[in-house]
């Protein structure tokens, strides 16, 4: 799994809102500057987090973005698929290498692996919400259910 720049951003994103739940909108111009991140870039990922339902807009000169949701029923998961939209590419399905070998139809010991790595990373990432993103990270060690640092 690697982890771009939208998966990266959109989780900034998402949290800045979820700190701020119950503070009204905030433009995305503000969030991208408290941030630090690329206005274009935030203006692209508000778009992804608004059409998965995560995040509302709001018009109007008080308008801005606000979580569509409580910070405790947004994972990681469906932020990470709303920027990105996989969690976790398996390159025969996605990037044929060779259409016989990567045939579905065709047995593949290798395939196995990625599908049981797809199926943790998913667990992973769907167990950790935004709300649990808001304490200080040896707490996010120990809701994620990991050993600091490792």
């Amino acid at each position: 799994m690697r982890v771009t720049t939208w998966a990266e951003y959109g989780l900034i994103v998402s949290i800045h809102l979820a700190r701020r739940a119950g503070e009204g909108p905030v433009a995305a111009r503000e969030l991208s500057e408290q941030e630090r991140l690329p206005h274009d870039y935030v203006e692209q990922i508000l778009l992804r987090l608004r059409r998965a339902g995560l995040v509302e807009s709001v018009r109007g000169a008080r308008g801005g973005y606000l979580l569509a949701r409580p910070a405790q029923s947004v994972s990681v998961k469906d932020v990470i698929e709303a920027s990105e939209h996989v969690t976790f590419e398996v390159n025969c399905d996605l990037h044929r290498v060779d259409d016989e070998r990567c045939d579905p139809a065709t047995a593949c010991s290798i395939r196995p692996v990625w599908r049981l790595l797809e199926r943790r990373i998913n667990e992973v990432l769907a167990g950790v919400s935004l709300a649990d993103l808001l304490h200080a990270e040896p707490q996010v060690y120990q809701i994620a259910g990991v050993a600091s640092g490792n």
